[in-house]
């Protein structure tokens, strides 16, 4: 792989201002890879090839984009498997998880695309009793592209394949700490014959490609995935371009367990807190259980913790694995101890530390929180790692209350038997998505948030219209009539 190359103008090219960063294998701690970060010299190429080849591809019809994104899917599901041990080399995914939904992500979002694509109506009439109106759904223009490393090809998947079924031209930015998927990404789609320009990959940090990116007159648009900080400063540079500013940001969503709820709730509920070892913005952190079941949902809670394995990535098997990198686990360890010592929580699974009998590796014990409020620090910050906190509501109101006390809207949770209770609580809840009882929402549904979990949508339909212009037209000519 070229590890020290950008994709730029369909060429792997050597980086004019480049400095070279480990990628850390966060099982092991030890040196996997070593990539260039990007200078300024190298945004600006990148955004040149996009721009020069905006002209051609922006006139492209759908059916030569569907034509492409199937060939692009053909050749991802070849090298799903590369795709799936590069990810769990470079970001802890376990192998087993890796192969199924991290690597399966992206031949699912492709898909979906492919699909949304097909019915999309770029060109139509505004009704049917207008015929002289027409509405046009054109491409937008350059599209910067910030993705995250948690979820890599997920979120690769979601923005680089509206921006090319648009008419988008793009340059991708990779998370500095899980590039090498990326990378592997670009290859594919240089395989499956993407146009020169179209498709551009520059590695680079946040303060320096993402800044550039951001701020650069010949970008009309930012799609980025991060932390609502990143998310807040990237849109103050922006402003001063007026381009558009997609983001999915953090969150901290509430899994609401009524007495009512099936017996297998509360264990799913933890499995599905901790999946991804915790690192998901959509993740349940926050377990809200009606008080006359709570006592059983907290012991509960505590087997599934316990039962919870925890193993290095290269590993097959339902365990989970490291967190991404050394910062992320002395953060998480920090606010499991600001549980303990500052909120007072009552800790009645994990703690500090990693796992008994691993010393090495950014390991961390699954821990569960009891007798929480909503006004603790690990009730309202993201933790990102495999922590939960549980506390008693005693009326449905006061569930829709607590659930809506956050500065996120991104996903929440209701478990109960009772379908009208679960409607009525799901129109209430101040979250751009809603899962209930283990349901899992389908394929093109659209992914994003309220408040501080960000704007726009991912997804779908939506997700093609985030990188689309709405144009009208007065007087059009008819050649049907």
């Amino acid at each position: 792989m070229n590890t020290r190359h950008f994709y730029i103008n369909g060429t792997w090219t050597s980086p004019t201002a480049g400095t070279d960063l480990d990628v850390i294998n966060p099982s092991t701690e030890e040196v996997c890879a070593t990539i260039s970060l990007g200078g300024e010299a190298d945004t600006n190429a990148a955004v040149a090839a996009a721009k020069q080849a905006f002209g051609s591809w922006s006139l492209s019809t759908k059916a030569e984009r569907l034509e492409l994104l199937n060939s692009i899917l053909a050749v991802y599901q070849s090298r799903s498997t590369d795709m799936a041990a590069t990810i769990s080399r470079e970001m802890g995914a376990p192998i087993s998880m890796s192969q199924a939904a991290q690597s399966g992500a992206g031949s699912s979002h492709i898909q979906a695309f492919i699909n949304a694509l097909t019915t999309f109506d770029f060109d139509r009439d505004l009704r049917p009793n207008t015929p002289k109106d027409r509405i046009l759904y054109e491409p937008i223009g350059v599209c910067g592209l910030i993705t995250p490393w948690n979820w890599p090809m997920n979120q690769i998947a979601l923005k680089v394949v509206p921006a090319l079924a648009s008419g988008c031209t793009m340059v991708l930015k990779p998370s500095e700490l899980s590039p090498l998927s990326g990378l592997l990404f670009a290859d594919i789609l240089h395989e499956a014959g993407v146009p020169a320009g179209v498709f551009n990959l520059v590695n680079g940090n946040g303060p320096g490609v993402g800044t550039q990116l951001s701020g650069h007159p010949d970008v009309a648009m930012i799609s980025f995935t991060g932390s609502s900080r990143a998310g807040i400063a990237i849109s103050k540079n922006a402003a001063d371009t007026l381009k558009r500013v997609s983001l999915e940001l953090g969150g901290k969503g509430a899994n609401i367990v009524f007495a009512d709820a099936p017996d297998e709730a509360v264990a799913q509920g933890v499995a599905r807190c901790f999946n991804n070892t915790g690192q998901s913005c959509n993740a349940p952190t926050r377990m809200l259980v009606e008080r006359s079941r709570y006592d059983e949902a907290v012991a509960q809670a505590k087997a599934q913790a316990e039962k919870t394995q925890v193993d290095t990535a290269s590993k097959e098997g339902t365990h989970i694995g490291p967190l991404v990198s050394k910062a992320q686990f002395d953060k998480v360890q920090g606010l499991i101890e600001q549980g303990i010592n500052t909120d007072k929580a009552r800790l009645v699974a994990g703690g500090l530390g990693r796992p008994d009998g691993i010393d090495r590796g950014y390991f961390v014990k699954p821990t569960i929180f009891a007798d929480c409020h909503n006004d603790m620090i690990i009730m309202r910050e993201e933790i990102f790692g495999p922590v939960l906190s549980m506390m008693p509501f005693d009326s449905e109101d006061e569930a829709v209350a607590i659930a809506n006390d956050t500065n996120y809207g991104l996903t929440n949770y209701i478990q109960t038997t009772d379908g009208e209770k679960a409607n009525r609580v799901a129109r209430q809840l101040r979250s751009g998505m809603v899962d209930m009882n283990g349901q899992a929402r389908s394929s093109g549904s659209p992914f994003g948030g309220y408040k501080q979990s960000g704007n726009g949508r991912e997804g779908g339909e939506w997700g093609l219209e985030e990188f689309l212009e709405v144009k009208a037209v007065g007087g059009w000519f008819r050649n049907d009539a």
